[in-house]
């Protein structure tokens, strides 16, 4: 298993932060412990207040020179304080930010530890729902300047341009197969993203980076980290969010499809664009050199290959991409 990220304890924040805190809070913190999970190395701590209030703070810090962590916290603050009613019930209440002595950061209501995985059939469902629920009440959403109608298109059209052999060395022992069957495929996939692009559809707010690392569903689907939020086809957000699933040992993300089909309708055309144009992502960033400081992302972007590409060549009637097994975490 790749180790946990570098995240620096409670002891670490200084002083200046910790009033600052207190400060929006209305209490001085009595304790806070430090939380993982997705795969960046922020500041994140559940805190629990001398007042016996509760809440979240999530945020950047100075990085040595030369780091290539990039911070998207300014982005996600702007998307809380844009979009207010819109992303409410989804999303936590932002309580307030600071930017104190290089610290960026948000203290949001706590939502609680995590709760998924493992997926069980019950809760895929409940967050289907819940997620169409979401997209429902957005639909015909116009852009903003901070939702964009634009942003959704950069994850759209990555599949590797030339290269695929790098692709095919992710199976190890088997990326002669690997390569043969990326062969064959790739002209069906790599035209995904750019006919999605182009395809007319009635567009919603998306959140575009749910999973479990950032959401919560047991009592009611409430999600987080909301920068990248953008109005674009719902088909994108439903691919992306339902294969993840499948990539933390979930059921097939079908079942999540299907669900969702019970609150809120889906275009199958767009859908098999959706998720093709998600795997040439994953194409593109699993074979790259590890980045310092994010230690498992390679791991969760060979993962979510590995269920976005399955699911594609299912969707497309492509051969079974055997290979798939060969790619380690």
């Amino acid at each position: 298993m790749a180790e946990r990220e570098a995240k620096p304890p409670w002891s670490a924040v200084p002083r200046a932060v910790k009033a600052e805190v207190a400060r929006i809070l209305g209490s001085p913190v009595a304790s806070a412990e430090r939380v993982y999970g997705g795969y960046a190395p922020s500041a994140t701590f559940r805190l629990v207040l001398r007042n016996g209030r509760r809440a979240f703070l999530k945020s950047t810090y100075p990085l040595p020179k030369g780091s290539a962590v990039v911070w998207g916290v300014a982005d996600e603050e702007r998307a809380y304080r844009a979009l207010g009613a819109r992303i409410r019930p989804w999303a936590p209440a932002l309580f307030g930010s600071f930017d104190v002595d290089g610290w960026h950061g948000l203290v949001l209501e706590d939502l609680g530890p995590a709760d998924v995985p493992p997926w069980t059939a019950r809760l895929v469902r409940r967050a289907a729902h819940d997620y169409a629920a979401f997209h429902r009440a957005n639909l015909g959403m116009r852009p903003t300047a901070v939702a964009t109608a634009t942003l959704w298109r950069l994850f759209t059209d990555r599949w590797p341009k030339a290269d695929l052999s790098r692709v095919a060395r992710l199976a190890r022992g088997r990326d002669d197969e690997a390569l043969e069957w990326l062969d064959v495929a790739y002209p069906q996939l790599r035209e995904a993203g750019p006919r999605l692009v182009r395809a007319r559809t009635r567009r919603t707010l998306l959140h575009l980076d749910t999973r479990s690392d950032n959401l919560r569903v047991r009592r009611g689907l409430r999600l987080f980290d909301w920068n990248f939020a953008c109005v674009g086809p719902r088909e994108l957000d439903v691919a992306a969010f339902a294969q993840s699933i499948t990539a933390e040992g979930g059921p097939p993300p079908e079942r999540f499809v299907e669900a969702y089909r019970e609150r809120l309708d889906l275009d199958d055309r767009l859908l098999r664009l959706a998720i093709s144009a998600i795997a040439g992502l994953f194409a593109q960033r699993a074979p790259e050199p590890p980045i310092p400081g994010l230690p498992r992302l390679r791991s969760i972007q060979r993962r979510q290959l590995r269920s976005s590409l399955a699911w594609a060549a299912r969707l497309d009637d492509l051969p079974e991409p055997r290979w798939l097994a060969a790619v380690p975490d």
